[in-house]
């Protein structure tokens, strides 16, 4: 199909074509910038808790917090870099630290989720708005004295514009639904991988600071 056919069939569907055409637009749009930042995730993020949590094993802090800011366009790497930074701080306050630090995340891994939903649910209701007017033109071409003198062509433009607004709305609906879905199940396994890396950071940390408590105690022997 060319793109004059193309332009025929978007002007026979009738006003609400735009807006389908505008959330269509917005909804690719907001989907691109999506699957780039989660191939960015995917891509990085495992390796970088990897390396960040062995080195902290190893009490080398100094790495820990190099490699920390080399990666901290990452989720993980900013809540790690932002708890590590913390002095002198007892297991009870990193925890919070940690929890606070990865409720300060979660809004961008889930941006966007609002636009798409509204972007689903308002498609199919434009493209029913576009059959009530396709109905409309239907009707106001049938003369019911006189099925001779019904104009077709009105008749025809009704038809197309109730078939084509339904088709449009509904595959605008459709496609978002599934970047919708894809983003949703992204976010939620990350939350999951994030609350790992969270926990092993923790449970490092715990005995990094019994270790810390125990010398302290044996320097202040007599």
């Amino acid at each position: 199909m060319n793109f004059s056919a193309i332009r025929e069939q978007f002007l026979a569907g009738g006003l609400v074509m735009w807006p389908l055409l505008l959330c269509s637009i917005l909804s690719v749009t907001l989907a691109s910038e999506r699957a780039i930042f989660w191939i960015r995730i995917y891509r990085r993020q495992k390796q970088v808790a990897h390396d960040v949590l062995r080195l902290y094993q190893l009490n080398n802090m100094v790495s820990v917090i190099d490699k920390l800011k080399q990666n901290v366009d990452l989720p993980i790497a900013r809540i790690f870099l932002s708890t590590l930074q913390l002095e002198e701080a007892t297991p009870e306050e990193f925890i919070l630290a940690l929890e606070t630090e990865g409720k300060i995340e979660i809004p961008l891994l889930k941006r966007f989720n609002h636009i798409f939903d509204t972007i689903v649910a308002l498609a199919p209701l434009l493209g029913l708005q576009g059959t009530v007017f396709g109905l409309m033109t239907t009707f106001a071409s049938i003369n019911i004295g006189n099925l001779a003198a019904t104009n077709k062509s009105g008749l025809t433009a009704g038809i197309s514009e109730d078939l084509i607004a339904t088709s449009a709305g509904l595959l605008v609906g459709i496609i978002t639904l599934t970047f919708s879905s894809i983003y949703r199940g992204l976010y939620q396994r990350e939350v999951g991988r994030i609350e790992e890396y969270a926990g092993q950071l923790e449970l490092l940390y715990r005995r990094h600071y019994r270790t810390a408590q125990k010398e302290y105690e044996l320097t202040q022997r007599p």
